[in-house]
């Protein structure tokens, strides 16, 4: 007779209401039953000091081990006792393993792809700032705890003109930002927070309602559902949880209410995606940890369009709130408890069959190799994000794009990667073809053509688009590559022999990706498109229209890869590379911009724009030399001298060899004489900044690592400090 021993946190079994369904249970299916806690445990002699349900009390008896234990405890509160339930396990199996809170589900989930597609776009909120770009993304978000259970900590925040609205539970409060700032450093203080967009079903009477999916293992080891049933939210909340207040109703009546004829299909896609999802989960808990997982409850919502969100899965759900409910989850619970009991080999066969097909089904990853004159850094930021929702990826560091830093990465590159996203830089032919030598992509973007390096090449703008080519010519030939269809250079690209997909990005025109209504935010730029038949509004957390063409070229090669709208929208909260126009705010309403890591007309023109579109008051363009321009040197720093006139810039200061020639170009334009400055001396330009720098005042500083520009960065952050 097999002897289960049921372990919990609590001593007393009186003190767990569903240690005697358990006990009663057990009787019934001819299985011997004990309860006890960790401290009772004696390894010596292999015995319990337990508890057994006999005759309407509660009687403490020694038993010896169980042939298995089902764990019902609380993680937290057992894990106390870990050196104990470790030993344990080694001897006894176990039911009920943890999958992990909420974070670690959707990260398992996301990198195993098959249901990626049904989960809501989710942060770990790290800071404060972090929390802000999710909502400019998404202006309706909820913010939860990592660990929370039954509804509760649940906050719902809205952007609303002037400020923010903070729903808990019925409750609405407003918030100014300085108050949200304060409301979120005192949650963030108390432990760990997830964001997410805030995705609604909403029944015919105006209430917000869920389902929970509630599936378990059976007496045969296969998953059976216990049952699915609607959570309704009581009038004026929006949280269906029944410890907040929701009630429950039968399915299917509650289905024919709000879906007529539908309500069949309904029902059969829900039963459908509760058991697909066990068995997944299954399958990633077996593949990962060598275990096997028996219950869990899934929250699921449903859109306007009738598509499934995963809201939460918990791997121990409450029992449904009904007695013979409760029953059928005991009544699993014991069966399955005794199938693995008898079954330690057929389980342990069947884990190691599942890991070998998961090493099977493992082809070709994705390779992607960006190359360009310029955005190949942003574009390998917003392409890792996104891809980073699901899989799990090997990213070059930021401007690590040299042969030799693509020899190391080959060295690291390892079976654990399931994408690569790699910058391919260049200045003399030849060295692109090296790259691919080394790793060969099969998917490549090629950013845009600009002067970047033209010196190395005749000051031929084809000379360097000959150059990029060598990354068609090098990557798997039937893969995909993505252009730029607004760059006129790029046409001097060689794709005529290339037999792959070629996709086009734009902003002025159509392509197969395209951005409009594009419009400068407080701290990013907002975009419209057309995706997967959808528009959609998107965010980025940078400035500059360019950076737009760099989230495109990401989101084209994401949405090849099958990854969601709702994905691609959350990744695109990027990790910013650093001094790319990157803004501080000093004291007296001052900007600074500091844009110091490359510096080429285009680049520089790019810039300008955005100290246009976000200056104040005084617009104060401080531009340093543009290396290996050659020949084209002194034509190309006239046009960007035409461009500050244009661009109605205040008050220009160029330093560096030859730059003055910029300065003279946009007096002879009109630009005020008094207005330009040009030094070789950096102590000089700071002493003049320190004289003229005024209130209100936003200042670019524009200009390529080898000139040290990020010095002038620093010296009006300190001397303009708040």
């Amino acid at each position: 007779m097999t002897t289960i021993g049921m372990l919990h946190h609590r001593k007393d079994p009186k003190s767990v209401i569903k240690s005697y369904a358990y006990a009663a249970v057990a009787k019934a299916e001819g299985v011997n039953f004990f309860y006890f806690s960790p401290g009772v445990v004696n390894f010596v002699n292999r015995s319990i000091r337990g508890q057994v349900y006999e005759n309407g009390s509660w009687k403490e008896k020694i038993m010896p081990f169980p042939d298995v234990i089902y764990n019902a405890g609380s993680p937290e509160k057992l894990a106390k006792s870990k050196e104990i339930i470790d030993k344990l396990k080694s001897e006894i199996p176990f039911t009920t393993n943890s999958i992990g809170n909420k974070w670690n589900i959707t990260e398992r989930l996301m990198e195993a792809k098959e249901f990626a597609s049904y989960l809501i776009p989710s942060e770990v909120v790290k800071n404060v700032e972090n929390f802000y770009k999710f909502i400019s993304s998404f202006h309706k978000v909820v913010l939860k705890p990592i660990d929370g259970r039954k509804g509760k900590g649940i906050f719902f925040i809205s952007e609303i003109e002037k400020g923010y609205e903070v729903r808990k539970d019925s409750d609405n409060v407003f918030y100014t930002r300085e108050q949200l700032n304060v409301f979120l450093e005192d949650k963030l203080s108390s432990g760990t927070f997830i964001v997410q967009p805030y995705i609604q079903s909403v029944n015919k009477s105006g209430q917000v309602y869920d389902f929970r999916l509630h599936v378990q293992k059976n007496g045969e080891g296969k998953w059976v559902i216990t049952t699915i049933y609607p959570r309704v939210a009581p009038n004026g909340s929006i949280i269906p949880n029944i410890n907040n207040g929701g009630f429950t109703n039968y399915l299917d009546p509650f289905l024919l209410q709000e879906f007529k004829e539908e309500a069949f299909d309904i029902r059969r896609m829900l039963e459908h995606f509760s058991l697909s999802l066990a068995n997944h989960l299954d399958e990633i808990q077996m593949v990962k940890y060598g275990e096997v997982i028996d219950e869990i409850g899934i929250d699921v919502g449903l859109d306007e369009n009738l598509k499934i969100w995963i809201y939460e899965v918990n791997w121990r759900p409450g029992c449904p709130p009904a007695f013979y409910l409760e029953l059928d989850v005991v009544i699993h619970s014991i069966q399955y408890a005794k199938f693995i009991a008898e079954n330690q080999t057929k389980i342990t066969k069947e884990i190691s069959k599942v890991k070998r097909k998961k090493i099977e089904e493992k082809g070709e990853i994705p390779i992607i190799a960006i190359t360009g004159s310029a955005g190949k850094t942003t574009t390998k930021a917003f392409l890792a994000s996104i891809l980073s929702k699901r899989w799990n990826i090997f990213e070059s560091k930021d401007y690590w794009n040299t042969t030799e830093h693509t020899k190391k990465h080959a060295a690291e590159i390892n079976d654990a990667h399931e994408a690569v996203v790699l910058e391919y830089g260049m200045a003399y032919p030849g060295v692109i073809t090296e790259h691919c030598s080394i790793i060969r992509p099969n998917i490549s973007i090629v950013t845009n053509i600009g002067l970047a390096h033209v010196g190395n090449f005749d000051s031929d703008i084809r000379g360097v688009a000959h150059a990029k080519s060598e990354l068609i010519h090098g990557m798997d030939q039937e893969g995909i590559l993505v252009v730029n269809k607004d760059d006129e250079n790029s046409k001097y690209l060689e794709t005529q022999q290339f037999k792959g997909k070629i996709m086009t990005v734009s902003t002025k025109s159509p392509a197969n990706y395209r951005a409009y209504k594009i419009q400068y935010k407080e701290n990013g730029m907002s975009f419209k498109m057309r995706l997967q038949r959808q528009e959609i509004e998107l965010f980025i957390p940078i400035l500059g229209e360019h950076h737009v063409y760099n989230a495109l070229n990401a989101i084209a090669v994401a949405d090849y890869l099958g990854f969601t709208p709702m994905e691609i929208k959350a990744g695109l909260i990027f990790r910013k590379p650093p001094r790319r126009l990157t803004i501080y705010n000093c004291r007296d309403n001052i900007t600074v911009i500091d844009d110091t890591v490359h510096s080429h007309p285009q680049g520089v023109r790019a810039a300008l724009d955005v100290l246009a579109n976000i200056g104040k008051q005084r617009k104060i363009a401080i531009i340093g030399q543009m290396r290996e321009l050659g020949e084209l040197r002194e034509q190309e720093y006239r046009k960007v001298g035409d461009y500050v006139q244009e661009k109605g810039i205040d008050i220009l200061i160029t330093y560096g060899f030859r730059t003055e020639e910029i300065g003279a170009q946009a007096k002879a334009k009109g630009f005020p004489s008094k207005n330009v400055y040009h030094f070789l001396n950096k102590e000089q330009l700071h002493e003049l900044l320190a004289e003229i720098v005024e209130k209100d005042d936003t200042i670019l500083i524009k200009g390529a690592s080898k000139t040290n520009m990020f010095d002038t960065v620093k010296f009006l952050d300190q001397t303009f400090k708040e």
